[in-house]
């Protein structure tokens, strides 16, 4: 089996290709900006962009195409986010339908869903998002143009995961560069280190651990269902979860003070996400995982405070991966 896996030196990217090639019949083929000095088993990287017109080329004799790839920055100008995630996103899948592959699966996130805070949602719940924030919009644009890619191409197997905030101890510096930026005191960060954390009133969120993110990417190419397939797992973390994380007592803070602190630090540009990236994650759904547990036989290895919890301690360590987007540092 021929697999093309986009965006594959990333933080999901990585563990994807990782258990898609722990299957000796399984062939990769990553596409990067980069090529990376990572050699995984039975996997050839090309650098290509997900923008090109000759992605097709690459994509030729490919029985299935993962789509990961997805630029989180600069949040200061979305058009060239909305640049290569929407515009790259939907060549993407107009790339694997000319190239004949049988099974499309794109990687979304919970961040595609319509507010629903408080509220346990299958797959049925909308993905509408919130317009505002440039994260969401993008994800739910691209859910929008599936639902007609999916008409036009009944004969294509399209799968779509949305999983919850996925971390992993090799993701540490990248995420940290993403979402906290340079000025973040890493030794802080280790559990048992900070005395009192702040967190805005309403927190609840999930997450996963990028391997099982993985895990579910093979398990879709290998499976017959198609449609979409929430991914999380069944902890939910708020600011008691929080403070047990960290090991330190917690005190809320109204959302309304959260977002205007971090509003004005991005607009000093000593923060690289915004306070529209505060306000969908305070409107999250909590996700029910039901229907990926029932066909496709996922079973998450990790809870989501321990995938937290590695996020942190590898802030704390410097810790990355073996690739250029997951490189350690600041």
């Amino acid at each position: 089996m021929h697999i093309v896996v986009t965006g594959a030196t990333g933080n999901l990217g990585t563990s994807a290709v990782t258990a898609l090639t722990s299957d000796n019949d399984v062939e990769v083929t990553g596409i990067a900006r980069r090529r990376p000095a990572w050699r995984p088993p039975r996997t050839e990287f090309v650098e290509a962009d997900v923008r090109s017109p000759r992605l097709a080329e690459h994509l030729s004799g490919a029985d299935a195409v993962v789509h990961l790839a997805w630029a989180f920055q600069p949040t200061h100008d979305p058009l060239a986010t909305w640049d290569v995630n929407v515009r790259g996103g939907i060549a993407t899948f107009e790339a694997a339908a000319a190239a004949g592959a049988r099974t499309l699966v794109y990687v979304s996130s919970v961040g595609a869903y319509s507010p629903g805070a408080g509220r346990r949602v299958d797959e049925t719940w909308p993905t509408h998002s919130i317009p505002t924030v440039a994260y969401g919009r993008e994800k739910a644009y691209l859910e929008r143009f599936l639902d007609a890619f999916e008409l036009r191409h009944s004969d294509i197997r399209v799968v779509r995961l949305r999983p919850s905030f996925a971390f992993q101890r090799a993701s540490a510096s990248s995420q940290g560069r993403i979402f906290a930026g340079p000025l973040l005191p890493r030794r802080l960060v280790r559990p048992g280190r900070l005395p009192l954390l702040a967190v805005p009133a309403g927190l609840r969120f999930q997450a996963v651990h990028a391997d099982d993110v993985g895990a579910a990417v093979r398990l879709a190419v290998r499976a017959t269902a198609s449609g979409a397939f929430n991914l999380a797992t069944d902890d939910v973390i708020d600011a008691a979860g929080l403070g047990e994380v960290f090991q330190a007592r917690t005190v809320t803070v109204p959302p309304g003070v959260a977002r205007a602190v971090v509003g004005a630090g991005w607009r000093l540009r000593l923060v690289p996400a915004d306070e529209q990236l505060l306000s969908l994650l305070l409107s999250l759904p909590t996700l029910d995982s039901g229907r990926a547990r029932r066909e496709l036989g996922w079973r998450p290895a990790f809870t989501g405070r321990e995938a937290l919890t590695e996020l942190l301690t590898g802030l704390a360590d410097g810790e990355g991966g073996p690739t250029r987007p997951l490189r350690p540092g600041r």
